[in-house]
């Protein structure tokens, strides 16, 4: 575990071990934060014939991408990016 004089810096394990015997509140500088708001976008998910996504699959791996990614702009390009 690597320690700054501004951070901490944990893996994903060492954290869950770390907050297993911790609370957030045992840092002096936390406060509390009650009001705040997320914008997160509502998506739709779609079934897709299993040979097909296959076929994404392969294509968004060959390009280095995820396969919603992929699709997103292919559909983007379809029906234009401000639908």
């Amino acid at each position: 575990m690597k320690k700054n004089s501004k951070a901490m810096e944990f893996t994903l394990r060492e954290a869950g071990e770390y907050f297993d015997d911790h609370d957030i509140f045992d840092f002096g500088d936390v406060i509390e934060i009650k009001d705040f708001s997320f914008n997160i976008p509502k998506k739709k998910y779609v079934g897709l014939d299993e040979g097909l996504f296959e076929k994404i699959r392969d294509k968004a791996k060959k390009l280095r991408i995820k396969e919603e990614t992929l699709i997103q702009s292919w559909l983007e390009e379809k029906v234009g990016r401000n639908y």
